[in-house]
């Protein structure tokens, strides 16, 4: 193994792990009502990203992106479905619903190739299909049982695999895309907060020092994934990146079950074996692509 690919295994790694233990930090501020805290999330991203660009020197990126009016809308996009998509997620796990955010973000993937035959018109394989079909299996199952649209579960994965799909048609930097997304969220939050604070109703009145600590800390623990994440990628191959990503969900599922005790019924299981088997079927097609591509260039 090389040093490249090392680093690469050690900060992807990191970034899937902090994704997957992020259920903790929110918990830990669960007084704070879902919307106050992804205004804080929103607002201290901001300061923080801006400092990295700052050290970095990248404010040229940030310039290019905002130079192109078709990337701005794009970008004006990208903020509103990460922006849904972080408030379902705090909403989610601070409500017990720790399981549901990790099937959705199981599904992502899968997601994510059925966007892309729908809107990029890429060929799904048979075992693409497949992996899509179980999945939807799963999810029926999980609506014929409940009786009900795993609504949680199906709005993060939707809008992060939309979310995915505009900064790939973008090609901006995590970074720099970061701080226009925030930049762009983050006057609306901002009057949020001082409406907050004047009508006495903000939380930092409530809640101990540690946890204001904790709510500054939240760009750091928004932000830091990422830019591991953005390591992490240059360094290895995609069908590398694409099992570990798995890391996340798995333990996000592990902390709904083990400790935070939330209910995981047979039901539940068939839904999530269905979506299992999905992923082993998608993960497999791309390590066999994987495989014929590395045959040909060494033929």
């Amino acid at each position: 193994m090389n040093k490249d690919t090392h680093d690469g295994l050690f900060y992807a790694a990191a970034a899937f792990i902090m994704w997957g233990l992020l259920p903790v930090y929110w918990k830990t501020l669960e007084e704070v009502p879902a919307l106050e805290l992804l205004c804080n999330r929103i607002v201290w991203s901001l300061f923080f990203v801006g400092i990295l660009l700052s050290c970095k020197k990248r404010w040229a990126e940030v310039k290019k992106a905002l130079a192109d009016k078709k990337g701005k809308i794009l970008l004006s996009i990208s903020s509103c479905l990460i922006g849904t998509n972080w408030f379902i997620y705090i909403w989610a796990v601070n409500h017990g619903h720790v399981i549901d955010t990790s099937m959705g973000y199981y599904m992502t993937p899968l997601m994510n190739g059925l966007l892309g035959f729908i809107v990029m018109k890429e060929k799904l394989n048979r075992l693409q299909v497949i992996a899509i079909l179980l999945a939807a299996c799963g999810v029926i199952y999980s609506i014929i049982d409940y009786g009900h649209i795993p609504y949680i579960a199906l709005t993060l994965a939707v809008s992060f695999a939309f979310y995915g799909l505009v900064r790939k048609v973008m090609k901006v930097e995590s970074l720099p895309g970061l701080f226009v997304e925030t930049a762009v969220l983050a006057p609306v939050s901002a009057a949020y907060l001082v409406w907050l604070a004047f009508s006495g109703e903000i939380s930092i009145y409530k809640i101990s020092l540690m946890d204001n600590i904790l709510l500054v800390g939240a760009g750091a623990a928004t932000s830091l994934p990422l830019i591991f994440f953005a390591h992490g990628a240059r360094r290895l191959r995609l069908v590398t990146l694409g099992m570990m990503q798995y890391i996340a969900p798995t333990l996000a599922l592990m902390l709904g079950v083990f400790v935070y005790n939330e209910p995981f019924n047979s039901a539940r299981m068939v839904t999530f074996v269905f979506i299992w088997s999905g992923i082993a079927v998608y993960v497999a097609d791309g390590i066999n692509k994987n495989l014929k591509a590395r045959s040909q260039l060494n033929n």
